[in-house]
């Protein structure tokens, strides 16, 4: 008998124990499906700015990838509300 495993899958314990390349894959818009005991529990997707409700204002790794001073980070908000 031949097992398949998805490459959108992951056992319960091995999200636990690997929780932060898990979001990572789903920051980069993968769905996973999580199983126990070869049961499929819940899925983990990716919500997008609609659903979330969310808008991105300002980008700030656009403006300096290496981060901002607080004066520039003043400069920036206040060019944002004008």
């Amino acid at each position: 008998m031949d097992i398949k495993i998805q490459k959108n899958t992951i056992g319960l314990k091995d999200l636990r124990e690997n929780m932060e390349t898990s979001i990572k894959r789903v920051n980069e818009g993968e769905s996973i499906t999580v199983f126990r005991r070869s049961t499929p529990l819940f899925r983990i997707s990716p919500i997008d700015a609609v659903e979330s409700g969310r808008e991105t204002v300002i980008d700030f790794t656009k403006e300096a990838g290496d981060g901002i001073s607080d004066k520039e980070l003043l400069r920036v908000m206040k060019r944002v509300h004008e």
